[in-house]
């Protein structure tokens, strides 16, 4: 018979109330996802407002966990009392975020907005985005689809001495107090793991010095910790490697990721948590995408795939391990990802899912699902809650009656694994994929 003892910890937070101006910025820029988020924080600034088939629409955040979601404080004599997350702690305001970052192209290509709200937009962002232009390239590490690459840099060194002077040279003409660099560009093919290589910080800086082989997303990664400046990852492939862990830490550096959680995984994560929460033994999760966006061309290559089908098979994970009574200690679901590169449909990508499970006495009960997921926007606010959370992070510090000093989250900042598909944690921890459970996180923490 298990024994369980409850304990308990008493904490005192203790949270920096200064406001910095933040400046993000994005690698890929200039790609679906971050001219989108460009344009909605451009338009709500400016208080937008256009014409659709369907009426009127104005400017918004839906979609942002921080800007349209709420959370509960307590009851009150009216009863519930519930207030938006963007106002439980002083944070940055998406509207005052100043956005810079790299592209790996000049062409414009972007098609995620209403037509009746870009000519509004198009002028103002075009403006707004000169960069530093320069961008890191590895020959295989991402399908470039006919893309006219910028000038690089000849040595990987180089490379991130110029990422450290872009980011440099933004903070010092932007005026930002702090800068957090943010992967939005394409997947890149999965990485393995080399020792002597990047298994260690050490060993990792060795190799960018000597010219070897180091994927783009590392390179950003090493140079935005090198400069303190917090390093998010939204695409799949395994950025942080043992040596770029070790070198946050080293740092004390937050690094958060991997793969922005939208649409079709976001779903799962609950789906496959109510059936199971229900007893129900899922027993078979297959799912089919499509969609036309230059992450869809990428994703048609079978080393970039990988990296894909690896962070959207892991969110069940922990939902079925926290059953025995219906899994056993290796049984799990039938797990089947299939992405598939249809141009016309653009970024409006579809998604399909059948989830099968067993129920009473051999019965099976089998759920079908069609999702059409608006890629880059679901992705765009999530893109300013990753920024705007890490940011908000950076002024928390906490102590316990055991260890009275002060001190920060560790920079694995596990807190926003809400926000990605397979998320980020410390070694030795577990990884929570159960959504509610990770909004618990974020709302225990910043109540």
């Amino acid at each position: 018979v298990p024994q369980v003892r409850p304990c308990s910890t008493r904490f005192t937070f203790r949270t920096g109330r200064q406001v910095p101006r933040l400046g993000v910025m994005l690698v890929g820029w200039g790609g679906n996802n971050g001219t989108t988020v460009t344009a909605a924080v451009l338009a709500n600034k400016l208080g937008l407002s256009w014409m659709t088939k369907t009426g009127r629409k104005k400017a918004n955040y839906y979609g942002s966990l921080l800007q349209a979601s709420t959370v509960c404080l307590g009851t009150g004599p009216a009863g519930d009392v519930y207030v938006p997350f963007r106002d439980l702690l002083p944070m940055v305001h998406p509207n005052d975020i100043v956005f810079d970052g790299w592209d790996i192209s000049s062409l414009k290509t972007s098609t995620c907005l209403s037509v009746t709200c870009c000519p509004w937009c198009t002028p103002m962002t075009s403006s707004s985005m000169v960069g530093p232009g320069g961008v890191v390239a590895m020959g295989g590490t991402q399908v470039t689809g006919g893309c006219r690459r910028a000038d690089v840099p000849p040595s990987v060194v180089s490379q991130v001495e110029q990422i450290r002077r872009d980011i440099q040279d933004f903070k010092e003409t932007s005026g930002v107090d702090k800068v957090i660099v943010l992967w939005t560009a394409n997947t890149e093919r999965f990485c393995d793991v080399v020792p002597g290589l990047n298994d260690t910080a050490a060993n990792l800086l060795w190799a960018i010095e000597r010219g070897l082989e180091v994927s783009p997303s590392v390179l950003f990664a090493v140079a935005s910790i090198l400069e303190g400046c917090a390093y998010i990852n939204g695409s799949p492939q395994n950025t942080f490697v043992p040596g770029v862990v070790e070198l946050a830490t080293q740092l004390h550096v937050f690094i958060c990721g991997d793969d922005f959680k939208s649409g079709q995984t976001k779903l799962k994560s609950v789906l496959v948590d109510f059936l199971v929460g229900a007893g129900l033994k899922t027993k078979s999760i297959v799912s089919y995408n499509h969609l036309g966006n230059n992450d869809g061309k990428n994703l048609s290559a079978p080393q970039q795939f990988r990296s894909k089908e690896i962070s959207k098979s892991n969110v069940v994970d922990d939902t079925v391990q926290a059953n025995p009574v219906l899994y056993g200690p290796q049984d799990k679901p039938d797990h089947c990802v299939v992405i598939k590169y249809v141009p016309y449909v653009g970024d409006s990508k579809r998604a399909l899912d059948e989830y099968t499970s067993e129920i009473m006495m051999g019965g099976t009960n089998t759920i079908v699902i069609h999702n059409t997921c608006e890629d880059s926007l679901l992705a765009s606010p999530i893109i300013l809650d990753l920024a705007i959370l890490t940011e908000l992070c950076q002024r928390v510090t906490f102590c316990t009656e055991a260890d009275p000093e002060f001190q920060g989250f560790h920079s694995v900042l596990s807190i926003v694994a809400f926000l990605c598909k397979a998320p980020l944690v410390p070694e030795g921890t577990p990884v929570v994929n159960a959504l509610f459970r990770q909004r618990s996180c974020i709302e225990n923490i910043l109540r």
